[in-house]
């Protein structure tokens, strides 16, 4: 139960609705709509066990789970609706061990913000847009406009001032929690005047949250082409590539890429920022025969950053950005043609040595995230089997 959503709308709903939901459950939903968006959750139906919310309960948060404000506990009463301030909100399901109901549903949608400011967080910097009509109907000029280091000149053009602010530079802060790591900036508008003013100055505060969590997934088949997906939740830009040999020099770039039982796979994921102070760690990864269920059937290569499969290593890397390790092909039993590997990395800041980048091996709880360190995941492939190997595995 759970997950990364970022539909522009749909249903959320407790396992096994409208059937009784399963005892220790703990669901956390993460909604992420498009920039410059609201979203709206509407509940439809909640059957909980009633009282002081105090085993099973439902929490609506206004952002990342960790991090951000609490709009709402609830488990009985009238039908809650709730509009984020961002392009995110987390929804959290809890249940005990006592007593077991219908469960909840809710509708989610987006909705447009204003359209005064708005922002872009892509992979190297903020893309800030600020309309002259808003600037010029609260009386301010064009001209009075800058960040918090003036030698960062916005574009104007006839109807719009764009800021393209770099996370390393023009006055740009960091700020780091458990869900997040936040670049910010001032965009400055002075009142004008020479010698008196009677306007206020107005300071636009504009910040982008990198969120620490996102999945990707490397996936071979034994048989049948995988068609390759990539995504990420969050905007860190990170991928990851497979390299024919320990050198990393050459990327293998062939669909599918044809490999033997037990040959080495040479894997590089790489984080695409302009921040130069982040590191980038193999924390998980895991493989499974299904690419939606990675509990059921599951054998894990690294977790928590310890090693699992005895021919899973790391190499040192020429960057902080840079992660590198291997691992020897298998395949699960012959009913089961496909593998999909899913692995986790962890985002930290470079020289934390209090952050879980610099521990080495950890059995921390999943949840247990230091301020100072975010976790991303990928998804590359496919990969699959010689003819050969997959014919005389699948007797």
């Amino acid at each position: 139960c759970g997950g990364s959503v970022s539909d522009s709308s749909g249903m959320l709903q407790s396992p096994n609705y409208p059937g009784s939901y399963p005892n220790y459950a703990d669901c956390v939903w993460e909604i992420q709509v498009e920039n410059n968006f609201r979203v709206t959750l509407t509940f439809r139906d909640i059957a909980m066990q009633s009282g002081t919310c105090q085993y099973d309960y439902i929490e609506v948060y206004d952002g990342p789970l960790h991090s951000s404000p609490l709009l709402g506990r609830f488990c009985s009463g009238s039908f809650p609706t709730y509009v984020s301030t961002s392009n995110m909100m987390s929804v959290r399901f809890h249940s005990d061990s006592r007593h077991s109901f219908r469960g909840f549903q809710a509708h989610y949608t987006s909705i447009p913000a204003g359209h005064n400011t708005t922002i872009q967080c892509l992979p190297d910097y903020m893309h800030v847009v600020v309309s002259k009509h808003y600037l010029q109907s609260q009386g301010y000029l064009a001209e009075g406009v800058t960040l918090s280091d003036n030698r960062c000149r916005p574009t104007v053009t006839s109807q719009e001032l764009v800021f393209n602010i770099p996370y390393d530079g023009c006055g740009t802060t960091q700020e780091e929690n458990n869900d997040t790591i936040n670049y910010s900036n001032t965009i400055r508008v002075a009142s004008s005047g020479y010698i008196i003013k009677r306007k206020k100055n107005i300071n636009l505060h504009v910040s982008c949250k990198m969120l620490r969590k996102t999945w990707q997934q490397v996936v071979y088949a034994a048989e049948d082409t995988v068609e390759v997906n990539e995504f990420q939740f969050g905007r860190y830009d990170m991928n990851i590539t497979f390299y024919n040999s320990p050198a990393f020099q050459q990327q293998v770039r062939s669909s599918p890429y044809y490999i033997d039982l037990n040959q080495n796979l040479y894997l590089q994921a790489c984080l695409h920022s302009s921040d130069p102070n982040l590191k980038v760690v193999v924390d998980t990864c895991v493989a499974s025969p299904d690419p939606h269920d990675f509990n059921t059937l599951a054998y894990y290569l690294v977790q928590n950053r310890c090693p699992r499969d005895p021919t899973y290593t790391t190499f040192r890397s020429p960057s902080s950005h840079f992660a590198r390790f291997k691992f020897n092909a298998f395949e699960f039993m012959s009913r089961h043609p496909s593998v999909y590997l899913k692995c986790q990395m962890l985002v930290c800041r470079l020289r934390d040595y209090s952050s879980h980048c610099y521990r080495g091996c950890s059995s921390r709880p999943k949840r247990d995230t230091s301020s100072a360190e975010e976790e991303v995941d990928v998804v590359v492939g496919p990969i699959q089997l010689h003819e050969g190997d997959a014919s005389s595995e699948s007797t």
